[in-house]
């Protein structure tokens, strides 16, 4: 049985740790789909498109790797993706006790969703996304967390030169 996996997120801007994880979860399951969440709730500095946009140019060298928004429950979209597997990515121990109960709330959605979870690489650990846009925002260099695609981007969105 080919497993295909669903690694879902906001994704604004998608930064070396979550291209880690895809990475990671690309050698695992036969196909991984990064799910870019519209999440208007968050108020994302970049539209829905853009950062689909963004992840599949970053993503691109990963073969089994595909990117697609979305804008529904998760379950359902990994219902419709017929993804078996949720991967999701933890910085630490404090990111545990929530992504415990996505994953609760997802399996009682759809019982034979499993979810694994990922311990992000030690040198990503304290990069976020909210962070990332941060420094970008106060003018702080951001080379070391995001691709230079994701780089002009935020150059663009934010007008900086």
């Amino acid at each position: 049985m080919k497993i295909k996996a669903l690694y879902p997120g906001t994704f604004d801007p998608i930064t070396y740790g979550h291209g880690d994880i895809v990475a990671r979860a690309a050698v695992m399951f036969d196909s991984v789909i990064v799910a870019v969440a519209a999440s208007p709730g968050k108020q994302p500095l970049f539209p829905l498109e853009t950062r689909v946009q963004l992840a599949q140019q970053v993503l691109s060298h990963l073969d089994n790797v595909s990117v697609c928004g979305f804008d529904c429950l998760l379950a359902e979209f990994a219902k419709q993706c017929e993804a078996l597997v949720l991967v999701r990515g933890l910085r630490a121990v404090s990111d545990f006790e929530y992504e415990f109960q996505l994953a609760s709330m997802n399996r009682a959605l759809m019982p034979h969703l499993e979810t694994v979870f990922l311990p992000t690489a030690t040198r990503y650990t304290y990069i976020s996304s909210s962070l990332v846009k941060e420094v970008a925002r106060l003018g702080g260099c951001v080379d070391q967390f995001v691709d230079p695609i994701v780089i002009q981007a935020l150059r663009t969105k934010l007008c900086l030169t």
